[in-house]
């Protein structure tokens, strides 16, 4: 999907226009480029060009641009004319500033080749390290350095790297040469390694290269950057790295840079390390400098778990120059960019250069403190500070926590990357995770340490547990962008992949086993733990009423209960936009009754039935009303078609017979009878109404009636009335007339006058091609998006599991439907009946109540299309408010 992208968007190219410029320089005295070129130079090639402009000590290099990948897409994986060219121009400008020589056989120049879309897509594209070397070099660079140690150290990197990155062979096959020479040398970690270990291992790598891919090894430079360039544009079209982008809603046509850099050396001798820091903290959003670091170390070391390394503040005491120096860069870097960083640098001996900064991943509690704080202390503005959090970060704040009552059998303890709380059956590969939330099972993944690989895995568990790693892991820093509960650096237990299972103190957990994670201390728990749902406090309350103030589309709730209504207000909501009253039917005292009317073979008998719902349905509506306090409710009469509230099995329909004192045939011939070939096209919703009116005039009349006896006790009520499926002028006539007739006559009894509601929900097409003429009798209209989607597309949401993951993979549709409003089509039908209801009735109320109202992307579509509400669940509330606001602020 990504090349098709790609490919479409290139057409045209730059036929008759001056030559391209492919490359772009950076470090020593000016950079071309600068951090306003990020789309071009992808983020850290942008940022690289900017540092080196600020002075800050960056390696000089160069980028190869976005631009560059997408026409190597068109041009199937080859070069655009003239990038090579100026690549090796580049190269030789990088070769003076350095003082060195890509290939030299005295002093060799060695570069990294890093990926760099313009958004941050941690490890889900490809790097590789120490290019350059080869037989001859390796030998040059030891004499250089004075330590052969380190040179071969370089070369084994390189030479793994390579096979895995650019040759594309397991991973696997160089880590168990390695780990072999481990266990025959009775030693734990790669430091421990002596020089001529080191030489071993290489020429073990370059053996299992001939033997899996027929050739050697290459030793000419320019060969091996070229191979690089090719797989570092390639990874942007990898399977994680689509998934990726797919998860995060990033476009595919973009492509990615290539940065290309004169490398630095942390693992030179004891007086190098290599780390990654915050300028704040990603998991809380405190103030504080945050981090890790290893000495003698590459960056690959930090992130990838296999040595845990040590606490930023660590660095202070051994080398008090160096973080003292660091600490004065990250200060002027968040300065600079107004916005928390996210840094790697590298210690050469005793040297410090910044390898790169981009905008820093944060969990959803981090987001909002930072952007209150910064705006608080000047850096950005309050807008800006609504901006800094995305709508859907919010998610990550309203899911579950551990229940501080409950009694914990913690069996380990690692380190808190990710907060929340999460519980699941226990999984080892992401495969696993992947096929048992698709079942709809919830499940913990539990790695030894996560590689980009796992991104569906993580995707699809409910939270992540390695034994490996730390808090700048890759499982650390994805899954806070996920907002997955997430543990990792988890040393207590012992993964085995192979046998499914891990053990920690003796105790065997095996896939399948239930365990709970706490992401907010670290604990592992034993079985299933009882979880609570957070209040919203402190920093969301502030972002929230700034949200609150600049947007202008309300936002209400779908509740059916007074506890789901309760739950909504305590997320501001403000009003209901959608209380379905068939969920009330399916009580175990309502279902007898509705199924005694079902039965019912006359008028007279179903008004006898009725009336004994009536009494409930009020009781129902009392409790809504009284915990909206005066904000208005809609309520949609009964949408479902009646076979609905039937038994299925026979056994079901024995049991029903017997209660209801009838012959099981009879239960039988009744289902039959009320079968429909296409239910959600058949006898429901407003059919319903105008084929027994009596069903509709109990519940307008249980409305009302509940409405009027608070009335009288001092509440304020504001009853909407919906009915559902119109689709003909014609059927909201004959509805509305009963329901305004049920109305007056209540009003009337009890005494009183108060304003009511009558409209309809707009969820068939014809009702929105129709809509000026329903808006004569509409007194507002409510979009229902689920339905509406459903018949404009022809999908039935109940199936439509069964294709679409092959239409979004194949490029298809971009989003689900039934998740994000189809703008281009289902959108033009809200639009035009938006439109078309306002062209009668200037001032008519409408909103949406499908659960795109709390869809980030519908609700600014809402907003772009003049709506004056969204309606979606409890928890997506807030999610809604936000979004809305973002709408506000960009238009």
């Amino acid at each position: 999907m990504a090349v098709a992208a790609i490919k479409k968007k290139s057409k045209g190219g730059n036929a008759g226009k001056k030559k391209t410029k492919y490359v772009y320089f950076f470090g020593g005295s000016k950079s071309e480029g600068n951090t306003k070129m990020k789309n071009l130079l992808g983020g850290k090639g942008s940022n690289l060009a900017e540092m080196s402009n600020l002075g800050i000590p960056v390696p000089a290099g160069f980028t190869i641009t976005t631009e560059a990948c997408i026409k190597f897409y068109d041009k199937n994986k080859k070069y655009p004319q003239g990038m090579m060219e100026q690549v090796e121009k580049s190269l030789r400008k990088l070769e003076t500033v350095m003082g060195k020589r890509l290939g030299d056989n005295s002093d060799p120049l060695l570069v990294s080749v890093r990926s760099g879309s313009r958004v941050s897509m941690p490890g889900m594209m490809d790097t590789v390290l120490n290019l350059g070397l080869n037989d001859i070099s390796v030998k040059s660079l030891a004499k250089k350095s004075g330590n052969e140690r380190f040179a071969y150290d370089a070369y084994r990197r390189f030479c793994q790297m390579f096979g895995d990155v650019v040759l594309g062979m397991e991973h696997a096959g160089f880590e168990q040469i390695l780990h072999s020479k481990k266990q025959q040398r009775k030693i734990k970690l790669d430091t421990e390694l002596n020089t001529e270990d080191l030489k071993e291992i290489v020429e073990a790598y370059k053996k299992l290269i001939m033997k899996k891919k027929r050739f050697s090894f290459p030793q000419d430079p320019m060969k091996q950057l070229k191979m690089a360039i090719n797989a570092v544009f390639s990874s942007w079209d990898n399977e994680r790295a689509i998934k990726y982008r797919n998860l995060n809603s990033i476009p595919h046509d973009w492509g990615t840079a290539v940065n290309i850099q004169a490398m630095v050396f942390g693992n030179l001798d004891e007086d190098s390390g290599t780390g990654v820091a915050f300028t704040r903290d990603p998991g809380t959003g405190e103030k504080k400098f945050y981090g890790e670091y290893l000495m003698n170390a590459q960056g690959e070391d930090v992130v990838a778990g296999t040595r845990t390394p040590l606490p930023i503040n660590k660095l202070k005491d051994s080398m008090p120059r160096i973080y003292l120096e660091l600490v004065s860069i990250y200060k002027r870097l968040e300065k600079h960019y107004r916005d928390m960083q996210d840094l790697e640098f590298t210690i050469q001996d005793k040297k410090l250069y910044i390898l790169q900064t981009r905008t820093g991943k944060r969990t959803a509690q981090a987001a909002i403190k930072i952007a209150i704080d910064m705006a608080g202390e000047g850096l950005i503005s309050t807008e800006e500070a609504i901006l800094r959090v995305k709508p859907q970060q919010l998610d990550q704040l309203l899911h579950p926590m551990i229940d501080p009552k409950a009694k914990l059998s913690i069996i380990a303890k690692g380190l808190p990357a990710s907060p929340g709380a999460a519980v699941g059956k226990v999984v080892f590969t992401a495969e696993k995770a992947e096929s048992m939330a698709e079942k709809g099972e919830k499940v913990i993944l539990v790695r030894i340490e996560t590689s980009p690989e796992d991104i569906g895995g993580m995707a699809a568990a409910q939270g992540i547990l390695t034994a490996f790693g730390g808090m700048t892991s890759h499982a650390a820093v994805v899954g806070r962008g996920m907002g997955k509960c997430c543990v990792v650096g988890c040393s207590e237990i012992t993964v085995s992949i192979k046998d499914k299972n891990f053990t920690v103190k003796g105790e065997k957990i095996k896939e399948g086993d239930i365990i709970t994670l706490n992401g907010n201390t670290g604990d592992v728990i034993l079985g299933e733990v009882g979880l609570i749902k957070p209040e919203v406090t402190g920093s969301f309350k502030i972002l929230m009423s700034w949200a609150d103030k600049v947007r202008k589309l309300k936002v209400r709730t779908n509740a059916d209960t007074p506890h789901d209504a309760n739950v909504a207000i305590s997320f501001c909501a403000e009003g209901i936009g959608l209380c379905r009253t068939e969920h009330m039917f399916f009580g175990k005292d309502r279902i007898p009754l509705v199924r005694t009317m079902i039965l019912a073979e006359n008028t007279v008998a179903r008004e006898k039935a009725l009336s004994k719902l009536l009494p409930l349905q009020k009781k129902d509506f009392k409790g809504i009303f009284k915990v909206m306090k005066g904000k208005p409710v809609t309520i949609r009469l009964l949408d479902p078609p009646l076979h609905e509230f039937l038994p299925h099995t026979d056994k079901e329909k024995q049991e029903m017979a017997k209660m209801m004192k009838v012959d099981k045939k009879k239960i039988s011939d009744l289902c039959q009878n009320l079968h429909e070939l296409n239910p959600m096209l058949g006898h429901r919703g407003c059919r319903l109404g105008i084929t027994y009116p009596e069903i509709y005039r109990m519940q307008v009349k249980a409305i009302i009636g509940a409405a009027c006896e608070l009335a009288k006790k001092g509440h304020k009520i504001i009853p909407e009335i919906m009915i559902p499926l119109v689709g003909h002028i014609n059927e909201l006539v004959f509805t509305k007339k009963h329901a305004v007739e049920v109305c007056e006559s209540v009003l009337k009894s009890h005494k009183i006058r108060m304003k009511y509601l009558i409209g309809t929900m707009i969820e068939i097409p014809r009702a929105a091609l129709t809509a000026d003429k329903i808006a004569t009798e509409a007194e507002f209209f409510s979009f229902g998006t689920n339905d509406l989607t459903q018949l404009g597309f022809g999908f039935s949401r109940d199936d439509i599991g069964k294709f679409l993951p092959s239409y979004i993979a194949s490029g298809i549709l971009e989003n689900d439907p039934f998740a994000t409003i189809d703008q281009d089509g289902i959108g033009q039908l809200i639009k035009m009946g938006v439109e078309k209801g306002r062209s009668v009735k200037p001032d008519l109320k409408i909103g949406i109540c499908g659960e795109h109202g709390g869809d980030p992307e519908s609700v600014k579509f809402c907003h772009e299309i003049g709506l004056d509400y969204v309606s979606c669940s409890p928890y997506r509330v807030p999610i809604a408010r936000l979004a809305a606001a973002h709408a506000a602020i960009m238009q």
